[in-house]
């Protein structure tokens, strides 16, 4: 029996080294068939990449605040009128849509109109004309969309020429609405 037992041990173990020796570890490869593997040389200094170029920061709110102010300066302008009239001729209606859209984006601005006149006529007369002519142009803006709440007439009449001259030139140019901004 002891030779049975022997002989089994040594068939069993013989059995393990061949299963042990049939079973090794596979290596395995990213490599596809038939790729030959090339080898890498090292670099023994790491250089660092080129850092990404910055950008700049962009703040809205300046942006924002430069658009205003650009605005701003775009709706301070001036219309004409022809003599003794206060009928808007089609270039300040033209110039009227551009500046309404303006105040549409910029809602929190509101606008004075001064009405203008040149020095022919009395003083009464001048004033009531100068009236007419702010009139015309806020009206005009209220039907273009803007609200009558953020725009006021004032009437100068013949007081605050443009030009002091006696002149049909001169007189043209104090025929005139002119459009103040505040905020």
């Amino acid at each position: 029996m002891k030779i049975r037992f022997c002989l089994a041990t040594i068939a069993l173990l013989g059995l393990v080294a061949f299963v042990g020796a049939g079973c090794s570890k596979k290596s395995t490869s990213s490599m596809p068939p038939g790729a030959t593997q090339v080898k890498v040389e090292d670099k023994s200094t790491y250089e660092e990449p080129a850092p990404a170029p910055v950008e700049p920061q962009v703040d809205e709110r300046a942006l924002a605040a430069e658009a205003k102010a650009q605005a701003v300066e775009e709706l301070a302008f001036t219309i004409n009128f022809a003599f003794d009239s206060y009928e808007l001729n089609d270039d300040a209606r033209a110039t009227l849509g551009r500046k309404a859209a303006l105040m549409k984006t910029y809602r929190d601005l509101t606008m004075v109109i001064e009405g203008y006149c040149d020095e022919r006529g009395t003083e009464e007369y001048n004033l009531a004309l100068g009236e007419r002519r702010a009139r015309a142009a806020f009206e005009h803006m209220v039907i273009l969309g803007v609200a009558p709440e953020r725009m006021s007439v004032v009437s100068f009449g013949e007081e605050r020429p443009v030009d002091p001259g006696h002149n049909e030139a001169a007189w043209a140019k104090n025929r005139r609405d002119e459009f103040k901004i505040s905020q």
